[in-house]
């Protein structure tokens, strides 16, 4: 079996935000990440509110430029770049939003949203624009008689068709879907996780998946992180996470699935305590504060992520 292609490198990558005051101290959003996504995976992140998964995956498009480390993007490092450079890479990735409603110009047709990308990077002459906006059109499963209509004409689910046709409009080799399924209704859920799926197989398109939603990652994941405070503490295929997790967090977060099957159903681990302030994080390991295994060595060293089974990555000192 061929070895798969690195698509993005991640090394090292910190971003913080500076506090309004001298007291707020400095924000972690991302602290110390390092990973790979394979070309043709659904990279998923998992983990609670605040954990910095949405700052990371805006990391990866440039909407947000890395306090520290580098990512490289088909091996060209992204960090840095600047004016032409960064405008060209944005046509190799791309993003996807949450709330469909607010991330579509309520003064423009969905034809005049579409075509955006086109004038943006100066392609109305070397492109059938026309035609390739309806190829999108047809990608996403909407009729072209929408193209005439404005965004507060369209319910939720066709919003979101519009936010991915527009994502998909230039060929990009990356996606990030930043909760891309989270204000929906769970039906009209369902059928934009099969479309992802479907574009994911003929396009052979890349994804960096975020959700809170355990059982969506489940669904459309080829491997999974799951994040903690800024920190990367578990990353596996999600066939191996789901059978055999190592982290005592990713225990708690899997032990939350509901299962069909109630003798298969575990008992629910409920974590005490609060998640810790990402400008006031723990020393150590940042979960010590609220993990039931806790030894001194957690609370004074931070764990490396280490792979302790082939592909399987843990940050936990309970495996070093």
């Amino acid at each position: 079996m061929p070895e798969k292609e690195v698509l993005v490198k991640a090394e090292h990558v910190k971003v913080y935000f500076k506090g309004k005051t001298r007291k707020s101290g400095t924000v972690k959003a991302v602290d110390d990440v390092s990973f790979d996504i394979m070309k043709g995976e659904t990279f998923g992140v998992v983990g609670e509110s605040g954990c910095g998964k949405s700052t990371l995956g805006r990391t990866l498009v440039r909407l947000q430029k890395p306090t520290e480390g580098n990512i490289y993007l088909d091996g060209k490092n992204i960090s840095d770049m600047k004016g032409a450079e960064l405008k060209q890479m944005r046509k190799e990735a791309q993003i996807i939003f949450q709330d469909p409603s607010a991330c579509l110009n309520p003064r423009r047709t969905v034809r005049q949203i579409l075509m955006e990308p086109f004038e943006i990077h100066n392609l109305k002459g070397q492109v059938d624009v026309e035609a390739r906006i309806q190829e999108l059109m047809s990608l996403v499963g909407l009729d072209t008689y929408h193209l005439s209509r404005y965004p507060h004409e369209l319910s939720g689910g066709q919003k979101q068709r519009i936010g991915i046709a527009r994502a998909l409009a230039l060929e990009p080799k990356i996606i990030i879907c930043d909760e891309a399924v989270s204000a929906l209704d769970v039906s009209v859920q369902a059928q934009v996780l099969n479309l992802l799926q479907e574009l994911k197989e003929k396009l052979g398109l890349t994804y960096f998946f975020i959700s809170h939603n355990l059982n969506v990652v489940y669904q459309v994941s080829d491997r999974v992180g799951v994040m903690y405070l800024g920190r990367m503490v578990e990353i596996a295929d999600y066939d191996q996470l789901y059978e055999k997790r190592y982290h005592p967090y990713t225990e708690a977060l899997l032990s939350a699935i509901p299962q069909v099957d109630q003798d298969a159903q575990s008992e629910r681990i409920r974590l005490q305590g609060e998640v810790p302030s990402p400008s006031n994080p723990p020393s150590g390991c940042h979960f010590h504060t609220r993990c039931p295994k806790a030894c001194d060595k957690c609370r004074a060293e931070v764990p490396e992520l280490r792979e302790i089974e082939p592909g399987h990555f843990v940050a936990c000192h309970l495996y070093g």
